[in-house]
């Protein structure tokens, strides 16, 4: 900035005209376009747009209605129960799978709460390699970057709480009343009552759906680079 005041002084001192300046104060801002990013600017930059999503995901998807309001990370019937869902609305259990889907979500919103000191970890043991892949990877590499490196913390982290929260949200209990009452009719296959899994594993996908949008975010629209390290680094690849 220093050496554009000056040189731009200097042309007004001998009485460039407009198109002078104007071609003066292009070239310097081409030239400074220029530089090469530094190792330590991409990891940073990379850094702090996961960290960003990372945070903003966790925040949202553990708020109330995080997940059950939300259609792209809302938790309904495991795949091989949906038939039984619809079976049990149709025979007036509606109310019942309804409730249950609820505090199947809520154990979701409760567990998400664990997710950012994790995700901290990660963001901050990312390597200059990892930052350049990420930087020149496709449009949701840091967003694999962290289900890559996290997930496996996850399950360990979301399992005792989702346990907890299943159980005190009475989920669990509701569902296996839901699958004792289905398991009951005649002529259907039995379903698994055991929850926790799939609960886990949602869970964890709402998150990165998510970070997701963060990371695409940022990438895609220049006005959601709110430093000034965002906007050279990823203005690099536009």
């Amino acid at each position: 900035m220093r050496l554009i005041t000056i040189l731009l002084g200097l042309c007004l001192l001998a009485a460039c005209s407009e198109k002078d300046l104007r071609r003066t104060y292009d070239l310097i801002n081409a030239s400074a376009a220029e530089v090469p990013l530094t190792e330590s600017e991409v990891a940073a930059a990379l850094r702090d747009t996961l960290a960003r999503g990372a945070s903003l995901g966790a925040a949202r998807a553990s708020r109330d209605d995080g997940y059950f309001g939300d259609p792209r990370l809302r938790i309904e019937f495991p795949p091989d129960a949906e038939r039984a869902a619809n079976t049990l609305r149709k025979i007036g259990f509606g109310e019942q799978v309804d409730r249950f889907e609820r505090q199947l979500n809520r154990a979701a919103e409760r567990a998400a709460t664990r997710a950012k000191p994790i995700f901290i970890r990660a963001i901050t043991a990312m390597s200059i390699d990892d930052a350049f892949e990420i930087l020149n990877g496709p449009p949701d590499a840091a967003t694999r970057y962290l289900r890559r490196e996290t997930r496996g913390d996850l399950r360990a982290a979301f399992g005792p709480v989702v346990r907890e929260a299943l159980d005190e949200t009475r989920a669990t209990r509701y569902y296996a009343e839901i699958a004792e009452t289905y398991n009951e009719l005649p002529l259907t296959p039995d379903i698994d009552p055991d929850l926790e899994r799939f609960a886990i594993e949602r869970a964890i996908d709402g998150l990165f759906v998510l970070i997701a949008d963060e990371e695409a975010r940022i990438r895609a629209d220049p006005a959601a680079r709110t430093t000034k390290l965002l906007r050279r680094v990823f203005g690099s690849l536009d």
